[in-house]
């Protein structure tokens, strides 16, 4: 594909980008880059939420981790359904009543001043690495798609992308992001659903020959009940579930727009719709995948595999779409990335700059000037920090989703056994040993994953994040007070 024609669409698509920008900052108060001033409607913010959780990473690499972990994969959503439905009911109401801004601040109310750091601090680390490695998959596309041929260096398509992100959001923040979303999941959705039209057509199905190509193929196995697996259903479904939770319900990017809705109900409504939307668009992913893989070898496309199993699946959709299928589905999908890359990058540095702000900095005490530098400078720092992830990853190779999951069992496991102490009991801990229990505890996860694997052949998968949060919840009660009065918000 031209890659003049590719910039041209790809600024065409930043102007009407900036054009929202420009709309929405028009009317704005000096806390509207955190809160959206609580105006959002539900129904744009559930079905712009959709992009940024599924990302440039769940574009590329769920159709192409189909041959290797088949659809095991919606095992796993399925538990995040079970996830969000413990959002709506559970964490919404908790983070209304509060009245809060940064989630983190409930771990203050509930333990104390250095829960509520500890807490804030491994939000920031996985999402500087989680928004990190999901821009790096989006920018080696654009890389290889258009800026390769004009020879500019990799590092410059990073920065590139970064300053067109600050551009659109650096004013108005969140109450930007809620609509820009909207627009950019449209995209990706898109792109998904003219690929499977064109592949179709390719392949010479109907509508119902296409599902039937789908269901019947070898790639279409939903349940592993091998107990030893990482994929068996009952890791990959509990994993599921807390994962969600985590990622979604105990992640200042994805609570930050629920809490832009007008009050406690809508923001119910919005994760609700938001949760059954992304369920039928994984499964159309997936679905997107198998097809893939036929057209493949019903051209005779060769793709790397070793050992039997394929290598660099990532590059499995860019490839065909860029090279295979046509002006349109080429097109369809460059919108497509781009949209993720945005969505997901733009809200994760809000929700960065959001957390750092309100949670280190104390920005709310600030008057309007210093608030303002606080913000710029700290929006500056997190691009920084994500540059030099993207080009320390950058020569990284496999599906990065799975990194991604690895990673959040890590880092949000200590999150999760904070807050279901913090919620489910009326237990206080000492406040001063908290950071060092959270601290200690994703390490020996790591070690205990590493023992069973190597003795006993028992892979944790996506459950370290069950293992993690339950060592914390261990941890901490190792050092509960004898006062056990405290207030269960």
């Amino acid at each position: 594909m031209n890659a003049s024609l590719v910039l041209v669409i790809i600024a065409s698509y930043f102007g009407v980008l900036m054009l929202i920008s420009y709309r929405v900052s028009k009317k704005t108060s000096e806390d509207s880059y955190y809160t959206g001033d609580r105006k959002s409607p539900w129904q744009v913010v559930a079905f712009g939420m959709i992009g940024a959780v599924l990302s440039g990473v769940t574009f590329v690499s769920i159709p192409g981790m189909v041959s290797n972990n088949y659809f095991y994969y919606l095992q796993f959503v399925l538990g995040n359904v079970v996830g969000y439905v413990f959002i709506t009911y559970v964490l919404i109401p908790i983070y209304y009543k509060l009245n809060l801004i940064s989630i983190y601040a409930y771990l203050e109310t509930r333990f104390g001043k250095n829960a509520y750091k500890i807490g804030s601090l491994f939000f920031l680390l996985s999402q500087s690495f989680g928004a990190a490695l999901r821009l790096l998959l989006a920018a080696k596309i654009l890389q290889y798609a258009v800026f390769d041929a004009f020879k500019v260096p990799f590092f410059a398509t990073v920065i590139i992308i970064l300053v067109l992100i600050w551009l659109y959001t650096h004013r108005s923040g969140i109450k930007t992001i809620v609509w820009t979303d909207t627009l950019q999941t449209f995209f990706l959705i898109l792109s998904a659903i003219i690929t499977i039209y064109v592949v179709k057509s390719a392949l010479n199905l109907d509508f119902y020959q296409t599902i039937s190509a789908v269901t019947t193929h070898d790639y279409f196995k939903v349940f592993n009940w091998d107990f030893k697996s990482g994929s068996n259903f009952f890791k990959q479904f509990i994993s599921g579930v807390l994962i969600a939770i985590a990622m979604v319900g105990l992640d200042q990017n994805m609570m930050q727009k629920s809490l832009t809705c007008r009050n406690q109900k809508e923001a119910q409504k919005n994760i609700l719709t938001f949760s059954l939307i992304l369920a039928i668009t994984q499964f159309l992913f997936l679905g997107l995948g198998v097809m893939l893989y036929l057209y493949a070898e019903k051209y005779g496309i060769n793709l790397s595999v070793e050992q039997g199993r394929y290598l660099n699946t990532d590059n499995l959709f860019p490839m065909l779409s860029l090279n295979h299928f046509g002006v349109v589905a080429s097109i369809s999908f460059i919108l497509g990335i781009t949209a993720a890359s945005f969505s997901s990058a733009d809200s994760a540095l809000t929700a960065l700059t959001t957390s750092f702000t309100h949670d280190f900095l104390d920005v709310k005490h600030k008057n309007s000037v210093e608030k303002l530098k606080l913000k710029n400078k700290t929006l500056f720092g997190f691009s920084i920090l994500i540059f030099t992830i993207i080009m320390l990853f950058s020569q990284s190779k496999g599906d990065v989703i799975t990194t991604i999951f690895q990673v959040a069992g890590y880092t949000y496991g200590p999150l999760l056994g904070l807050y279901v102490l913090g919620i489910f009991t009326k237990i206080k801990v000492k406040d001063k040993a908290i950071p060092y229990v959270c601290v200690v505890m994703p390490f020996l996860t790591y070690f205990l994953n590493f023992l069973f694997t190597s003795r006993y052949n028992f892979d944790f998968g996506f459950m370290n994040i069950f293992v993690n949060a339950a060592l914390t919840i261990l941890g901490l009660l190792l050092f509960r007070t004898m006062n056990s009065n405290s207030n269960r918000c």
